[in-house]
């Protein structure tokens, strides 16, 4: 059978590191079908992204795990990971009462386009059950409330382990998640900000953006850190706005941008394009 392997790499920058890699796939009988590396020059770090080929099975798989590890990733220092063409990341959603950003992803989902198992839909509201409904997708209802809030997460973190999640998407999930969940899941959260960061953070960027009188405004996807709204950026995009516009306009154009940015920064993780280095990200092509 042939199977489908995605290698991510980063390790101490240093000669041969791509000829050693290579070779080692040509050895396994592998066809190199993507390559794209990239080398911080301040901090001396290599990153490498690498699509192969190979006739062989599970066991075969397990096999190019331990000789690459003894073969290469001990000798260069590498931390690295494998993943298998077949498996589908299952990915849960949070959301609080904004549906755009869920039907969206929802839709993605349902059309193909998004290659994703989701397991559950999880809110702190039950406005947006029937959501669920719609597309037959489990909906859990978790209030958070004042002072029980980590209650509700020993709630959310059990439901996130009974469903082997691999990650989480905040489409409009209006809560702070606080480390109890983060710690669970490094790198593994992705949130979308109402606002092209670090620009008019808070809760009424579009209101602070049009009080400014900005000519354009943004949105941001990054993943979740323990510092608010200040982890590591996947994708960001804009749009222009002028003085005819008023802040229901602002606010119409945000949320189309917030969907399309979400929706490109989930793929980009679901494709295994992103690697995560000094609260900065490397985005592969």
């Amino acid at each position: 059978m042939q199977l489908k392997t995605t290698i991510l790499i980063n390790c101490p920058d240093q000669s041969g590191i791509i000829s050693a890699v290579t070779g080692f796939i040509h050895s396994k009988g592998g066809n190199i079908v993507y390559l794209d590396q990239h080398v911080d020059k301040e901090a001396s770090v290599f990153f490498m992204r690498l699509e192969s080929e190979f006739n062989g099975n599970s066991e075969f798989a397990a096999s190019l795990k331990d000789d690459f590890t003894k073969q290469l990733a001990i000798p260069y220092q590498m931390e690295w990971s494998l993943h298998l063409g077949v498996e589908k990341p299952r990915m849960a959603i949070f959301v609080s009462k904004y549906n755009h950003c869920l039907y969206d992803l929802l839709s993605r989902f349902h059309s193909g386009e998004l290659n994703v198992e989701i397991p559950f839909i999880l809110s702190n509201h039950a406005d947006l059950k029937y959501i669920g409904g719609q597309f037959n997708i489990p909906f859990y209802h978790i209030p958070v409330n004042k002072g029980a809030k980590d209650k509700a997460e020993e709630q959310q973190l059990q439901l996130l382990k009974e469903h082997h999640t691999d990650f989480i998407v905040l489409a409009r999930y209006m809560q702070i998640v606080t480390s109890t969940i983060i710690n669970e899941f490094p790198n593994k959260i992705i949130n979308i900000h109402h606002s092209f960061l670090p620009a008019f953070a808070g809760a009424r960027p579009y209101h602070a953006a049009f009080e400014r009188g900005v000519k354009i405004i943004g949105a941001t996807s990054h993943y979740v850190t323990e510092e608010l709204d200040a982890g590591p950026i996947i994708e960001q995009d804009t749009c222009t706005v002028s003085h005819s516009h008023k802040v229901h306009d602002f606010v119409e154009k945000g949320r189309d941008l917030e969907k399309i940015v979400l929706a490109r920064a989930v793929q980009l993780h679901v494709h295994r394009k992103t690697m995560v280095y000094n609260n900065k990200t490397v985005i592969f092509s």
